[in-house]
């Protein structure tokens, strides 16, 4: 199909609309003489399917000469209009000539038609099958109602239902057996139904977006002439209503796939499921209750009909809730019970605070059914928005409360704490369906909810900005105080040394050995302490860091460490001063613990720069066993790392070594 579709199409224009054209007059021609042969209304919906299914198909062809679901649509009109003609043609007293071979025709097909109008049904909307697997069900199919045509193409044994005046062409022995296979054989148009049906539902779940809204018109479809079907073997004891209703599913089609984009189905769908059912169950529960009493208990008929009546009034309003559950879970997808939201908001609240925002908006969006969730947070004159569903927020400017989003689909809820606004949420509905009286309440539930968890991460980054600032004061008085050991008290006690050697070289010039050697000996303690002081100021904040950058820094923390050290440093340029310090202390200190306390042979130091920010490892192969206890040093860095906004993360299992990760954010 495929294959012709794409030659098809390589056709020049005239040829291409002449073939359409050649196609439409033939099914006209069949399908306008069979009417003119006279009416049947048991053959009336093969009449109805040839002409609406062609003609839809002829269309998407012309508009999309490649598209296969349009040549599965001709292909199915085409056999629905010979199986209209020659059935018609047979039904027709008199009979006419070759009337046997021409009702044949009529009949035979049907298991194929059938068949032909699965797999339409399964490939809906891009006439591609979901998998491998639904392939095979659908040749699977396609054989089944081969050998279904073979049988009845052989045998009468579908004649005796259609009323065809020309008897069957063929006598061959075996018809009794080939009847009774028959009989059981026919349950495999159920089959072939249900078949349509899971493939169209399993379709519905897997899709989104443009796939979805396509579907939806089928299900609309398929559900009106479902619910047809039924009222008519119910209220009449026939199926010719949903058959005649038939011709629903292809112009559905049509608009699914050429203008999908033009019309929003979903409140039609949820409305028409919802009067459906209650107009099947009401007509059943009313005949079952008037007819099945009646049977059993001999009660006039107005009382039973007033019980009846009573029932279904009692009844009526439960029945009708869990049907628009029903529908609204069809249709949008399962929601969330006012109960659920408020427990998935709870249990987010332990979530990321980068993340948690965009879990408030995915819980208002499932409570309520919306289409659209946006978070916004500032104050009345100017809110920016800070999450969303289904996408993501893009770059949005800041517009005051009075600005957010305006329309009849739009439902704006400020976020108000202590009289003070702290922004606000936006829901847009499905179109025509309004904000019930409970969702209208379950929402302002959760904008407070929201409110609390917008004061939260307020007063979290006022807390982390606060400890920032801490952190970049004492890494400043840690500077200054460096700054002034190194070019006061360390220089003047150089220029002390220098003048006790002048000293100790004029003491043993002077021929005064015990003066000479007394000087030399307070020089070299001088030497030392300037030595300490120099290690002092190092350790407060080492000069190279300031001057050479962090890669200088830890290679000298490397060189001057008591276990071996495996060092790898990638960080480009220069990064802030309080991060650069941050890692540096906390490689110092890992690698000073891992020599004291670790008894490991070798340290490794991971620093590289990423789109996340600065990331840190650190590892060895000691004993492990480190814990993060109050007022230990791995403590003190897991509060020096949290103030700038990051995790430190420890793992250290007895036995198998030490293992510090963080990433510092550089932004």
């Amino acid at each position: 199909m495929a294959t012709a579709a794409n030659a098809y199409d390589e056709a020049p224009p005239a040829a291409r609309e002449a073939g359409l054209g050649l196609v439409a007059l033939v099914v006209a021609a069949l399908v306008s003489y069979g009417w003119y042969l006279g009416f049947h209304l048991a053959n009336a919906h093969n009449g109805l399917i040839a002409a609406s299914w062609t003609a839809v198909g002829l269309y998407v062809v012309r508009m999309r000469p490649r598209h296969r679901e349009g040549w599965l649509f001709v292909a199915t009109g085409v056999g629905h209009a010979v199986m209209f003609f020659g059935r018609q043609y047979g039904l027709h007293t008199g009979p006419l000539p070759a009337a046997s071979w021409l009702g044949w025709i009529g009949v035979w097909p049907l298991p194929l038609a059938i068949a032909a109008f699965g797999w339409t049904l399964m490939a809906f909307p891009d006439g591609r099958l979901l998998s491998r697997r639904w392939l095979g069900l659908a040749w699977g199919m396609v054989a089944v109602a081969g050998v279904m045509a073979a049988v009845s193409a052989l045998w009468p044994a579908d004649y005796d239902r259609t009323g065809l005046v020309a008897p069957h062409p063929f006598d061959l022995p075996g018809a009794v057996t080939a009847a009774r296979v028959w009989e059981y054989a026919q349950f495999s148009y159920l089959l072939f139904q249900a078949l349509g049906t899971v493939a169209i539902v399993v379709r519905l779940r897997r899709a989104g977006g443009d796939e979805a809204r396509r579907m939806r018109w089928l299900v609309f479809a398929v559900v009106m002439d479902i619910l047809i079907l039924a009222a008519g073997l119910v209220i009449f004891g026939s199926p010719v209503p949903g058959l005649l209703a038939l011709p629903l599913v292809p112009v559905a089609a049509a608009f699914g796939i050429l203008r999908h984009r033009l019309y929003d189905i979903d409140p039609v769908i949820n409305k028409t499921i919802v009067v459906g059912s209650m107009l099947l169950l009401v007509t059943a529960g009313y005949v079952a209750l008037v007819v099945g009493v009646g049977g059993l208990v001999p009660v006039e008929e107005r009382w039973r009909s007033l019980l009846a009546t009573a029932v279904v009034a009692v009844v009526f309003e439960p029945l009708r809730r869990r049907a628009q559950r029903l529908a609204d879970r069809l249709v949008y997808g399962p929601r969330a019970t006012p109960y659920e939201a408020l427990s998935r908001l709870s249990a987010q609240l332990t979530a990321a605070p980068e993340e948690l925002l965009d879990g408030i908006a995915a819980t208002v969006a499932s409570a309520l059914g919306a289409r659209e969730v946006v978070v916004w947070v500032g104050d009345e004159a100017c809110m920016a928005p800070r999450a969303g569903w289904p996408q993501p927020v893009g770059r949005t400017d800041p517009a005051p409360l009075s600005g957010l989003h305006h329309g009849p689909r739009w439902h704006v809820r400020p976020i108000v704490d202590q009289g003070t606004a702290r922004g606000a949420i936006a829901v847009r509905k499905p179109p025509g369906e309004p904000l019930t009286a409970a969702e209208e309440r379950l929402l302002q539930d959760l904008v407070a909810q929201t409110g609390l968890v917008i004061v939260q991460q307020e007063q979290a980054q006022q807390l982390q900005a606060a400890a920032r600032r801490i952190v970049s004061a004492e890494d400043a008085a840690r500077r200054r105080l460096e700054r002034d050991l190194h070019d006061g008290v360390q220089l003047r006690l150089v220029t002390l040394g220098l003048e006790l050697g002048a000293l100790a070289e004029q003491a043993k010039a002077s021929g005064d050995g015990l003066l000479a050697s007394r000087a030399k000996d307070a020089r070299a303690q001088l030497l030392e302490a300037t030595a300490d002081l120099r290690e002092l100021a190092r350790g407060l904040h080492p000069i190279v860091l300031a001057q050479d950058g962090l890669e200088a820094a830890l290679a000298a923390v490397a060189d001057r460490s008591a276990i071996p050290v495996r060092l790898r440093v990638s960080v480009g340029s220069r990064l802030p001063r309080e991060i650069e310090a941050t890692a540096y202390f906390l490689v110092s200190e890992s690698i000073t613990n891992a020599a004291r306390h670790s008894a490991a042979s070798v340290v490794t130091v991971d620093v590289t720069t990423d789109d996340g920010g600065l990331r840190i490892v650190v590892a060895d192969d000691g004993r492990g066993g480190a814990r993060l206890t109050a007022g230990s040093g791995l403590q003190g860095l897991a509060d020096r790392v949290a103030a700038l906004g990051a995790r430190l993360e420890l793992d250290s299992p007895a036995g198998s070594g030490t293992r510090l990760r963080t990433v510092l954010p550089c932004g």
